[in-house]
Formats: C-alpha cells, structure tokens, sequence
C-alpha cells in the first residue's frame, strides 16, 4: 500500500505516530507499507480516519 505511506509522509507521520493516532500496531502498518499483507477493512478504515482520508484513498495507486 504505497499510498498508505505517502499520506503517512505527507503528514509527517512517523509509523509509531499512526499507531498511537489510529489504534493499528506498528508491525501491522509496516507490513501494508511494504506489501507484506492485505488490510482488512476495519484496519482501513482506522488508518483512513487517522489519515483524514477516505478508506478508497489508500488503495489508490501512488501519484
């Protein structure tokens, strides 16, 4: 989930931030950034909420 990462970095994000902000662990976010795993979509929607974005919005492609 490249996407995941970039609104990650855009918003200066550390992954231990996301994971305090989102209620997702860190291990759990590492592995969607780096495409280890899928995200179920309760997980999306935590990370979205935390993000300010739409749950599509992640699984867009990169820009």
């Amino acid at each position: 989930m490249e996407r995941l990462k970039e609104l990650r970095k855009e918003r200066v994000l550390s992954l231990r931030e996301l994971e305090e902000k989102s209620g997702v662990s860190y291990n759990t976010i590492w592995r969607l950034e780096d495409g280890r795993q899928g995200a179920h979509p309760r997980t999306l929607r935590k990370l979205a909420e935390a993000l300010g974005v739409n749950p599509s919005e992640l699984v867009k492609e990169g820009r």
